[in-house]
């Protein structure tokens, strides 16, 4: 097991040369005690590693940890340290962004961590890739009440999975209610006892143009729409959302869940980051420092803490 390190002086920052941080460093992280003085946000910056406070919240820090974390977040930093790097790197850049801007900046991200070796690890450890044949059902229901447009993920039997054909489906419909102004609330919701279980892992690295991969995102993601529609946009989760299932549901203007869901981001573990929007969308709800703590942790957060924090609107 990692043994946890002794806490940095926040002044220690300012005489870290960056090459002695990051993948392939010493240093793939630093643990710093926030209770022993302020940090120098462009100190912070210039350092190509996460940056984790332990004690009193500081916002130059990526995240903060409490100590019974830190040994499950350094030993997830230090599988993907890249992953790591480029995550935090991207969330230090597109706080000030606008959302649009952003979700381009993210998906610029992934396509990097796409070409690493991280990734490529991951592929060649779970075997070849492949995209799905026809579904078998349709992989999303619609229907219609008055001014309302009702969707429903419908692949419970695979735990509501974000495929081609339940992205595709999704992108239709979505482009629908963003141009039809008579549509005044769109409600998502799923079958079944998930929500959704993310990207289907089968097709992960079926584009092996990590560019072309890019150029698809941003004429296909969801998230694109889901932002479009703004106030219109009402999620209920019925169980747990994992991944791209998350992510998507965060871009709602009133997300409400069951109190027995669960959510978590496991992008780091096949050394990627969240690449469906969430790194704007959840962002944008809990902060980016609550964010950087559930992709470097990738732990399971329970339906009332995700209330607390604000990732939930309400829960039934």
């Amino acid at each position: 097991m990692l043994q946890t390190v002794k806490p940095l002086a926040p002044a220690d920052l300012c005489w870290l040369d960056p090459a002695d941080c990051g993948p392939g460093s010493p240093h793939p992280y630093l643990l710093v005690d926030t209770d022993a003085g302020a940090l120098d946000e462009q100190a912070v910056a210039a350092l190509p590693c996460p940056v984790l406070g332990l004690g009193k919240f500081d916002p130059a820090c990526d995240t903060h940890v409490e100590r019974r974390d830190i040994v499950r977040v350094a030993t997830a930093i230090h599988k993907a340290p890249l992953a790591a790097m480029v995550l935090v790197q991207l969330m230090r850049m597109t706080q000030s962004m606008s959302p649009q801007a952003a979700l381009i900046a993210e998906s610029m991200a992934f396509a990097t961590l796409q070409q690493g070796l991280e990734f490529k690890r991951w592929l060649s450890d779970t075997g070849s890739r492949s995209a799905a044949g026809p579904p078998a059902r349709a992989p999303l229901l619609i229907r219609q009440e008055r001014s309302s447009l009702h969707l429903t993920l419908n692949r419970p039997d695979e735990h509501n999975k974000i495929d081609v054909a339940m992205r595709d489906a999704l992108c239709e419909a979505l482009d629908l209610a963003v141009l039809d102004r008579g549509i005044c609330q769109v409600v998502l919701t799923g079958a079944g006892k998930m929500f959704s279980s993310g990207g289907s892992l089968r097709e992960f690295g079926t584009t092996k143009d990590a560019a072309v991969a890019h150029w698809v995102r941003t004429l296909r993601l969801p998230a694109q729409r889901l932002l479009q529609l703004g106030p219109r946009l009402v999620v209920h989760m019925n169980g747990p959302a994992i991944g791209a299932g998350i992510e998507m549901a965060a871009f709602a203007h009133r997300v409400t869940a069951s109190r027995k869901a669960w959510f978590q981001l496991p992008e780091l573990s096949y050394g990627l980051l969240p690449g469906a929007g969430g790194t704007v969308s959840i962002a944008r709800r809990i902060g980016r420092h609550r964010l950087v703590w559930l992709a470097l942790s990738m732990a399971r957060v329970r339906a009332a803490q995700a209330h607390s924090w604000g990732l939930l609107d309400a829960l039934s």
